[in-house]
């Protein structure tokens, strides 16, 4: 059986260059929104994921979702951080950050409004176990004092956050010392304090979460059994990364949802554009469609014409809207996450994934327009259409 050429069928689309240009655009848009909801899902989970450590693991009241939902008393922390599996470092000390975790309100930059914002109260501990958070500008801040630092989300979105202003929270005035940079993390949302002033500010007499680095990843289920089983403790405990992934769950699932619903209701429209545009392509070439049969191309050969002139617009549509949506990655988002209710800064990041799946996407877009257009292109009888002549 003769195929239809190519560069016929694209020949086609040229000579219909403002049907074309406008049914593209519309595939091109649905094509952003899907992309641009992967993309974002994607940025999320990255952001959390990377806060962790491979080698940490997070240890919370059993129960509790979150650190701020969560309280480990003092006795019981020195229980843990004496457990064999804790990791040694140098100078004998043991690899564990006993932190304070609080939400506290600041005013964002240009509408004053204000935000939830985490604040960690940690130590040098703290530091030593996450070697992705570095000191950007001016200095760490002095243990036993009220100075903290912030990271460089929270510096370029609120208020009073340059080094030397201050912050009022927790009926005290802190001092911003230093900015630090977590790699894109979600500590890069959060500001940073001596765990022991913040718990005399909060009057708070239990920590919040403790991190410990494991001296031996394989002991990981024996530790998590006994700070489980400890009648003493009943804590939970889950690797650094695992935990602040869990942090997403929500918003992504409330993400994917409503851009992936948005998807759909779009992309019937687009394919119903895409289906009137064929359709009339159709009638206005029922005479080339009678001569295409009487020079001998066989129905099968008529409907992949028609139909891959509808995936060339799919295909076209989808490079424009995966370069729309590839510029969103020069912009961040801000947003509050669902369970620990505080700002939360991210990235759209696009990945190899997402772009096949967004073009598989447009492709399937195409075809859905473009199959019964060229299905009748396909049952038109050649003594009819050679009439139209």
């Amino acid at each position: 059986m003769m195929g239809v050429p190519l560069n016929y069928i694209a020949r086609n689309l040229w000579s219909r260059r403002l049907t074309t240009l406008l049914t593209a655009g519309g595939l091109a848009l649905v094509v952003f929104v899907f992309a641009t909801v992967l993309m974002m899902d994607e940025g999320l989970k990255r952001t959390l994921v990377t806060t962790g450590e491979l080698d940490n693991a997070v240890i919370i009241r059993k129960g509790a979702e979150t650190e701020i939902q969560s309280g480990i008393a003092r006795d019981q922390a020195g229980i843990i951080e004496m457990h064999p599996a804790v990791a040694i470092g140098a100078q004998g000390r043991r690899m564990v950050s006993k932190e304070t975790v609080v939400l506290i309100s600041l005013l964002r930059q240009g509408d004053n409004k204000p935000s939830n914002v985490v604040i960690r109260g940690t130590s040098d501990m703290g530091f030593l176990l996450r070697p992705q958070v570095r000191i950007k500008a001016g200095r760490l801040f002095h243990p036993g004092t009220s100075e903290v630092i912030v990271g460089s989300s929270i510096a370029a979105r609120f208020n009073d956050t340059g080094i030397g202003q201050r912050l009022r929270f927790a009926q005290r005035e802190w001092t911003v010392v230093g900015v630090f940079d977590a790699g894109g993390s979600g500590f890069d949302s959060e500001v940073w304090g001596d765990a022991d002033q913040l718990m005399q500010a909060f009057r708070r007499n239990a920590y919040s979460a403790m991190v410990v680095r494991l001296a031996d990843s394989s002991r990981f289920e024996a530790f998590r059994a006994d700070v489980g089983e400890d009648p003493r403790l009943a804590q939970e405990m889950k690797p650094e990364q695992t935990f602040y992934s869990d942090q997403s769950k929500a918003l992504s699932t409330f993400i994917n949802v409503l851009g992936l619903t948005l998807s759909v209701i779009f992309s019937i429209g687009a394919m119903i554009g895409a289906m009137i545009t064929m359709y009339a392509s159709v009638a206005s070439r029922v005479g080339e469609i009678g001569t295409l049969r009487a020079l001998g191309f066989r129905r099968g050969a008529v409907l992949w014409a028609f139909l891959a002139e509808a995936l060339l617009l799919g295909i076209v549509g989808g490079v424009a809207g995966l370069a729309l949506a590839a510029l969103m990655q020069l912009a961040s988002f801000s947003t509050i996450n669902f369970q620990t209710f505080a700002d939360l800064s991210f990235r759209f990041i696009l990945t190899p994934g997402i772009v096949v799946r967004t073009l598989l996407f447009a492709v399937i877009m195409g075809f859905v327009g473009g199959f019964l257009p060229a299905f009748r292109a396909a049952r038109l009888n050649i003594v009819d259409a050679l009439r139209a002549v």
